[in-house]
């Protein structure tokens, strides 16, 4: 009879840790504690705690296409809506933890960026994921008339996941989601008239 997997449950309580305690500050000890596993099944299921690392930031990122879906790409909803129903979501998000955490894509790119090519590099193309879906509302709301028709729905949505990932963090820094707050307000009362 083999031995049942606890990969599953390696990757989902050790992308809570994670997020918690940041990649270098969680220890593999630590993962597999809070998954309530022997250690040699993190070995057993991951080559490395860089390919860990990288699973971890598909899974987060996994729930985070669900909300894209239902937000930013959803087409039954009003555009410069659906870019607000986002920022919504990623303050409560952040609300979670009282703003402790951060978002687990900007906490990688300050933290392993420079120690795992692999990762940088992951972060990267979900950053680029995340681009096209903000230009995707974008480009739609121009075509609504929600904006002008030559908008610049690509520089824009680069400013946008650049702030909101700037705002992001320095909320996390105040422990206050208000600099997500202030970001939002500024982005639909200056920018995108």
């Amino acid at each position: 009879m083999p031995r049942p997997s606890h990969r599953g449950k390696i990757l989902a309580e050790g992308l809570k840790v994670v997020h918690e305690r940041g990649f270098a500050g969680a220890s593999v000890r630590d993962i597999v504690q809070a998954a309530g596993v022997p250690q040699g099944s993190f070995t057993n299921h991951f080559a490395s705690k860089e390919a860990f690392g990288l699973e971890v930031l598909e899974l987060y990122f996994a729930n985070t296409r669900d909300i894209l879906r239902d937000t930013l790409r959803n087409d039954a909803l009003p555009p410069l809506k659906r870019l607000g129903d986002y920022i919504d979501w990623s303050i409560s998000r952040l609300c979670v933890n009282q703003t402790r955490n951060g978002c687990l894509l900007g906490n990688f790119a300050l933290e392993a960026s420079d120690h795992s090519d692999a990762i940088r590099h992951r972060v990267v193309e979900i950053f680029a994921e995340l681009q096209q879906s903000f230009e995707y509302c974008l480009a739609s709301a121009a075509k609504a008339g929600e904006l002008p028709a030559d908008f610049d729905c690509n520089d824009v949505a680069g400013f946008i996941v650049a702030s909101l990932q700037g705002s992001i963090l320095l909320a996390k820094a105040q422990r206050s989601p208000q600099p997500v707050v202030r970001f939002k307000h500024l982005l639909f009362s200056k920018i995108l008239r």
